[in-house]
């Protein structure tokens, strides 16, 4: 006979896009094969809560949160939480939230040996000091924290890096296209040749496919490549196995070198309408860039760089020839991620695949989970 896994107790908070696909998920695992326990649930408006009688595999549970009349309160939560940890009980909270507030309460779970799991790119990308007390609580309590689907969505970024650093390999220099919207947007508009539609028309269409927020300006602003920078900059340089790095030690993600690739004239503008009726007067600017690129041969990408050799993190946009992966392997808002290292010194490492979207997402939300039992 096989050994029963040990039950883990799970709590969501967040069940928006992601978190609806991942308790969908985490729900249609068979009875016989699943360790976890589904005894919290919580929207931005309401919450239940019940260890003795978990959510079952198959339950419909949208109505039972939606006819609940608990609010919200995490310190309730947390000492719940932490009351099933004292009697040995594996538990964890996975925040599907894009939230700080929540992003904020990570060390206080984690010291009450509560792990974390989360696709939320606030904690780890945000100020130096919340990611070190993190790491400092997860430490001293033995509670882990998990952020697969931080960076590439439901793609093996973090776990590859974690193991690339954890076996002694030294890492070189990561470059990556790491944004699903700025993928679509430079596949569509930069494909060597000269001309081509323009760019603000593209732009349009990826924000009418849902590809960009309802602000353009909010993924063109880099902002998205930066936090993920950052994620894996920390992940090297903080990582207990690494003993020297000429990284900087970067306080935010503000501390990247990002290049927006919003036009000055329209930094500021209140609403994505009305940018997107006047991305149109930029266009020139953004048809001579490909032309350039194409006389020489090559494409316009939007790349996030680790330059560990070099000391350096920067995003922006950037030329490679046409035979490049970066040119040849992308389609959609595919993601790809090169690691060069010692190891894989001739021939970088290479990850890529769906780089967005809630369904792969939340996989690399449970793949993280199931990383507990």
């Amino acid at each position: 006979m096989s050994a029963i896994s040990p039950k883990v107790y799970v709590a969501v908070v967040g069940v928006g896009l992601v978190g609806t696909d991942f308790v969908n998920q985490l729900l249609s695992i068979p009875p016989h094969a699943s360790p976890f326990h589904l005894i919290s649930l919580t929207s931005s408006t309401r919450t239940i809560f019940d260890a003795a009688n978990p959510i079952a595999p198959g339950t419909s549970w949208k109505p039972l949160l939606a006819g609940s009349s608990q609010r919200p309160d995490f310190k309730v939560l947390t000492e719940h939480l932490a009351s099933l940890v004292a009697q040995n009980q594996k538990v964890t909270l996975v925040d599907n939230t894009s939230s700080d507030d929540v992003a904020a309460l990570y060390p206080s779970f984690l010291e009450k040996g509560i792990s974390v799991i989360t696709p939320n790119k606030k904690a780890y990308s945000g100020d130096l000091s919340l990611y070190k007390s993190i790491l400092r609580a997860s430490e001293t309590s033995g509670a882990r924290f998990l952020n697969e689907s931080t960076v590439g969505a439901g793609l093996p970024v973090i776990s590859t890096l974690k193991e690339l650093v954890a076996t002694g390999d030294k890492v070189v220099r990561i470059e990556g296209v790491l944004s699903g919207t700025m993928s679509y947007i430079f596949n569509e508009f930069s494909t060597g040749r000269p001309d081509g539609p323009s760019f603000s028309s593209v732009v349009s269409i990826a924000r009418e496919k849902g590809y960009t927020e309802p602000h353009p300006a909010d993924d063109l602003n880099g902002f998205d490549v930066a936090r993920k920078l950052t994620i894996l900059s920390r992940t090297i340089s903080l990582s207990p196995q690494t003993t020297s790095t000429s990284l900087p030690s970067l306080q935010s993600f503000a501390s990247v070198q990002t290049t927006s690739l919003i036009p000055a004239a329209l930094e500021g503008i209140p609403t994505g309408d009305e940018f997107i009726s006047r991305l149109p007067e930029f266009d020139p600017h953004f048809d001579q860039m490909r032309a350039e690129a194409s006389a020489e041969g090559k494409v316009l990408r939007f790349v996030g760089v680790v330059d560990v050799a070099g000391g350096q993190v920067k995003a922006g946009l950037e030329k490679y020839p046409t035979s490049h992966p970066f040119a040849t392997s992308l389609g959609g808002s595919d993601n790809i991620i090169m690691f060069h290292t010692e190891r894989y010194g001739s021939r970088p490492l290479i990850v890529q695949g769906a780089g967005a979207g809630a369904a792969v997402t939340a996989m690399g939300v449970l793949g993280d989970l199931f990383k507990l039992v």
